[in-house]
């Protein structure tokens, strides 16, 4: 599967936001990159659904194909499509092991979910795409509790979100509800994104 492994500064710059979590891409120049970066004309209204969409398609490192089948699969649960393709996002596997604080990047939660260090209700699961459900504990295998990066990102981390909850000594988090909009990312127009594939 294509999976985008460019530059990942370059395209903060370009959605304007950080997609690493830091901040630190837009400290410097919060304009997009390239010799017409901050003389950029107005963006046309499917321009806008586009950027919506992109940018919620990069923060959570899905491929597009992934990504339409969710929002596909979103359509079919009762409630606003919009807020229910954000949160099958926000329940996926490598989404919460960012989340418990046990990476700093998404891209390292999906990699430390690919190598197998990650149990689910007791069975390791190695597919960061795997769709986590209320009441299911998520923790790290016996050998992976001393890895470097693991100790770092709970360093690091000191927020963990109302809906999931961590014993930071076992190293076990609990997705214990489904996510309110409140708690999803404020800078997603989850609207454009339905208006964006309904053309």
């Amino acid at each position: 599967m294509a999976r985008y492994t460019g530059p990942s500064w370059k395209l903060s710059r370009r959605l304007g936001i950080s997609l690493s979590g830091t901040g630190k891409e837009l400290e410097k120049r919060p304009y997009a990159p390239g010799q017409h970066g901050q003389s950029r004309r107005k963006l046309s209204e499917y321009g806008l659904q586009l950027q919506e969409k992109q940018k919620l398609r990069h923060m959570y490192g899905v491929n597009e194909r992934q990504f339409r089948n969710l929002f596909d699969k979103a359509a079919k649960i009762q409630g606003k499509h919009g807020e229910n393709f954000m949160v099958l996002l926000e329940s996926r596997l490598d989404n919460l092991v960012y989340r418990l604080g046990l990476a700093r990047t998404r891209r390292q939660a999906r990699q430390i979910v690919n190598h197998g260090h990650v149990m689910v209700d007791g069975a390791r699961v190695d597919i960061p795409s795997y769709s986590v459900k209320p009441g299911q504990t998520i923790t790290l295998r016996e050998k992976s509790r001393n890895l470097t990066i693991v100790k770092e990102a709970i360093e690091v981390n000191n927020f963990v979100p109302d809906y999931l909850s961590f014993d930071a000594d076992k190293l076990e988090g609990t997705f214990t509800r489904l996510p309110e909009r409140s708690e999803l990312p404020a800078e997603i127009n989850e609207a454009l994104i339905v208006e964006f594939y309904s053309r």
